[in-house]
């Protein structure tokens, strides 16, 4: 079904890394979490963490997706980010919190 599609749309089949993706996937939800955050929707990066924990299922082991991006490093899903900026569109406008909170090597939390 898959290959049908990608033929009729001309769209060749290509290998995908696993850093795109978690780029595609993870990193964009992260950048979310940061909007979430800017735009006051959550008052503590913790309370996206226990949505993600409780809400989605996420695994506990990793203290939620906030504290999984912290331990990631918020500068490698940046680079992550501006990698793929492209290809992500207008959709992936990276948070200015993200941004500043990588740039000072500061965990995401509302500044």
């Amino acid at each position: 079904l898959i290959a049908d599609f990608r033929a009729a749309q001309a769209v060749p089949a290509r290998d995908i890394s696993d850093e795109e993706i978690r780029a595609r996937t993870l990193y964009v939800m992260v950048n979310e979490a940061a909007k979430v955050l800017e735009e006051g929707i959550a008052q503590r990066a913790s309370d996206i963490d226990v949505v993600w924990l409780y809400g989605y299922g996420w695994p506990r082991v990793t203290g939620g997706l906030v504290n999984w991006a912290n331990e990631t490093g918020l500068d490698t899903i940046v680079a992550g980010l501006t990698r793929y900026a492209e290809d992500l569109g207008e959709d992936g406008t990276l948070s200015p919190l993200l941004l500043d909170c990588a740039k000072r090597g500061l965990p995401l939390e509302q500044q």
